[in-house]
């Protein structure tokens, strides 16, 4: 038997990337300097990332029929991503992301436009063999649904030897109340700057002091700051610091925080330290803000 797999389970979206000399102002008619369809979502990003560091994965998240359906499984399928866990939906369309990105600062701007695709759901989750993996990666959405899916995982972990257990982490990002609930599962708990400021936190440390009381016993939770890098807390009390390595030039920032947290996921699942592995997302992600997507990150 092969090296098992990581499983990340969430979004797939198409992102329509526009590249701008500026930010349009309002009421005004502007050129763009290039334009490009780019898949994307949260999870099917850290799937992209975790190929090209050269783990095996496989994506779990909705899609609908379609010509947009058919350019994301192409280009998963690009990247060697494992798709028997896809699930077809009959209703909805996959999400489409208008992306304006500024040539000059590299910032992006997302407008979102979600088209009523259902989420993966607990029973979809029960079709997956969990013994197939090693890492199990929850983006935060359906957080109701997403809770059985976890338990899930602890029933099976707790029949498993310690060499056998399946890690798990989960993605705290948006900032919605119903997906706080996720704090309390996983071994790794990834919280966002957006999250940590909206909870009232003026920093990564602070964030994860104030909010590692909602974590599970023995969890690490894990805060990136952007330019300030990323703090990571874990059981033993003892704040771990990364600085951020900003490439030379920013020229694209879409996706960074997926690239972190695949790296820091694929550092852990090797073996590595927190240090490590907070210090290698860190890296990975200030390379990949140096590229226009994802290729050439190592």
């Amino acid at each position: 038997m092969g090296e098992k797999q990581i499983l990340c389970v969430g979004l797939v979206v198409l992102d329509i990337i526009n590249v701008v000399d500026k930010y349009p102002e309002e009421d005004s008619d502007s050129r763009c300097l290039s334009q490009r369809w780019q898949r994307g979502g949260n999870a099917s990003n850290s799937c992209t990332v975790l190929s090209l560091l050269g783990a095996p994965c496989a994506f779990m998240g909705s899609l609908a029929p379609g010509h947009v359906a058919n350019f994301v499984l192409e280009d998963l399928r690009r990247y060697s991503v494992d798709l028997r866990y896809t699930v077809s939906q009959t209703t909805g369309s996959i999400p489409i992301s208008t992306v304006i990105i500024n040539e000059a600062s590299g910032s992006r701007t997302i407008l979102h436009a979600y088209r009523n695709l259902p989420d993966v759901s607990a029973e979809d989750f029960e079709k997956v063999d969990l013994t197939l993996f090693k890492w199990i990666h929850i983006e935060g959405r359906n957080a109701s649904e997403q809770v059985k899916m976890l338990q899930r995982i602890d029933h099976h972990n707790a029949r498993q030897p310690p060499e056998q257990k399946v890690r798990v982490s989960v993605e705290v990002e948006k900032p919605r109340e119903e997906i706080f609930q996720l704090f309390g599962y996983g071994d790794v708990v990834f919280v966002s700057k957006d999250v940590a400021k909206h909870l009232g936190f003026q920093s990564a440390a602070d964030a994860l002091r104030g909010l590692y009381s909602r974590a599970r016993k023995g969890a690490t939770l894990i805060c990136a700051w952007a330019e300030e890098g990323a703090d990571a807390l874990g059981p033993d009390g003892q704040l771990v610091h990364s600085d951020a390595f900003p490439p030379p030039r920013v020229v694209d920032t879409l996706g960074a925080g997926d690239t972190f947290n695949a790296s820091v996921i694929f550092s852990l699942s090797q073996g590595k330290s927190i240090q490590e592995a907070l210090r290698f997302g860190c890296q990975v992600a200030g390379k990949k803000c140096g590229l226009q997507g994802f290729d050439g990150i190592v």
